[in-house]
């Protein structure tokens, strides 16, 4: 009996000791093919002939010549905004997950539900991404009393509940069911969905909580002055806060400027460049790589580390999605045939070569944490040595106050990119897509890889470096911020344009 006891209680230990053996063996073949497996150029060929290449005058100055006017500009309002309602129906909280750029897109939709609904807006709640753990609150990304006044002619916002509802908090919803919760909000859900399903546990209880809160409104049939409301908050609304864009007008100026910045950087938060005019001023592209762990693995794609990349990778996905991976039914051969595997570092810096960018180019490399690390960049970085990043740009100092904040580095990223020459990302993704939005906003130039055509490309092991890049130029000759017109069911986030902008008169 006593034995039996023994046996019983050992389980739950056997069952840790082995999830850990197998978390440990995971570690060890992530890291082993870096170790033991140098990771090799995929394309020496096309290598070899882009790191010798030479690009004419006139060729950059067309790459970094600024878009054409589109005939479109920014929508203004140009009437008085009406009066809020005298009464509220009551609060509402919504619970944001995923990064940074999905919160953004969830934030708008909050505003939008806020109005269709006539109720009093709590500030959002970002959950802890299960990825980054990164426990930022909205205040410690936007600036609150910004947020708070450029919507007050909208909605009524709250930085907190009021006493009464204290109690309506993330842990009371997430240990039992309960009334005032709305867990039911279908993806993008109409405005009529809303109104019949939480107006009235409003009416009832005063507030209603919805999680989760992502891409929970439809991007279509709803009213004019809600989609106009969507890009006030997205475009005016949501501005990060000072010391996010301090640091990143520092980076910038760095990037921009950069033999002042040789030497030892000052130890102040704030350094300025002084002295600078905008006529000397350097111009340089914003790279999101998007070539993480979690990416390559979900991609089921071959990336050339040997069998013990795959390995871990197949390893990796069994612990994460328990193996379920769509693309996994499919050959590597397929998968990039149809542009469905994420480029590698070496594999967008060809890309960027092919396009005309030489080794004089200033690349700011805006991604967290790359799959393979140095030794997966290290071909990028043959390519384009004036690669800089948040490391290499900041001092010691300034990188104690955003060091594992994934939220702030990804604004800081974001900042910057909003404001560099060009923007390209190696994957279509949260960032790629609001960053495109973004810069179609502005009429600024961004580049959007075709990926189908790079997948077919890097296929061919023959093609000599002429003909691969002749095959990039025609392949993205319309693909590089043109304006293009929301079509139903896209995001307006994505295409701001026609809801968010207007013809100009």
């Amino acid at each position: 009996m006593a034995m039996e006891q023994n046996n019983n209680t050992s389980q739950p230990q056997k069952a840790m000791l082995f999830a850990l053996a197998f978390l440990l063996s995971l570690n060890h073949a992530s890291s082993m093919y870096t170790v033991y497996n140098p990771i090799k150029p995929r394309h020496s060929r096309l290598l070899k002939s882009a790191v010798q290449r030479e690009t004419p005058t006139s060729q950059l100055s067309e790459l970094w010549a600024p878009l054409e006017n589109h005939g479109w500009k920014p929508f203004v309002e140009s009437t008085k905004p009406t009066a809020l309602p005298e009464k509220s129906e009551g609060y509402i909280q919504v619970f944001l997950d995923g990064g940074l750029n999905q919160q953004r897109m969830g934030i708008c939709d909050a505003v939008a539900v806020a109005k269709i609904l006539n109720a009093t807006l709590v500030i959002p709640y970002l959950e802890v991404n299960p990825v980054w753990r990164d426990s930022s609150s909205f205040s410690d990304i936007f600036d609150v009393d910004h947020f708070i006044d450029v919507l007050k002619d909208d909605i009524s916002i709250v930085k907190e509940l009021p006493d009464e509802y204290s109690w309506s908090t993330r842990e009371y919803y997430s240990i039992a069911i309960r009334e005032t919760r709305i867990k039911a909000a279908p993806v993008h859900a109409s405005a009529h969905w809303y109104l019949e399903n939480v107006l009235p546990v409003l009416q009832s209880y005063g507030i209603a909580a919805i999680s989760p809160f992502s891409h929970r409104l439809s991007y279509d049939n709803l009213p004019m002055d809600i989609q106009h409301l969507r890009c006030k908050v997205n475009f005016q609304a949501l501005v990060f806060v000072p010391h996010i864009r301090t640091l990143g007008d520092a980076l910038i100026n760095r990037l921009r400027y950069p033999q002042q910045a040789d030497g030892e950087m000052s130890p102040n938060y704030i350094r300025e460049v002084t002295g600078a005019s905008a006529s000397n001023a350097g111009k340089f592209v914003v790279l999101h790589l998007r070539f993480d762990k979690d990416m390559a693995a979900h991609s089921a794609c071959d990336f050339g580390g040997g069998k013990a990349e795959k390995l871990a990778l197949a390893k990796y996905r069994q612990v994460m999605w328990q193996g379920r991976v769509v693309n996994s039914q499919f050959t590597d051969e397929e998968l990039r045939g149809q542009g469905r595997c994420p480029m590698t570092p070496e594999e967008i810096g060809l890309l960027l070569a092919a396009l005309g960018f030489d080794n004089s180019t200033r690349v700011y490399l805006a991604s967290h944490k790359v799959y393979g690390g140095e030794a997966r960049i290290s071909t990028l970085r043959q390519l384009f040595p004036l690669m800089e990043d948040k490391k290499s740009l900041t001092s010691p100092e300034e990188r104690t106050l955003i060091k594992g904040k994934a939220s702030v580095l990804a604004a800081l990223d974001y900042y910057i990119g909003v404001h560099s020459d060009i923007f390209i990302s190696a994957s279509p993704g949260n960032m790629h897509n609001a960053m495109v939005g973004h810069r179609t906003y502005l009429n600024l130039k961004t580049i959007r890889p075709n990926m189908a055509l790079m997948g077919q490309l890097f296929l061919n092991k023959t093609m000599e470096w002429p003909e691969f890049q002749q095959s990039v130029i025609e392949g993205h000759e319309n693909r590089q911020g043109q304006l293009r017109l929301r079509r139903p069911k896209q995001s307006i986030y994505t295409y701001p344009a026609p809801d968010c902008m207007c013809q100009a008169q």
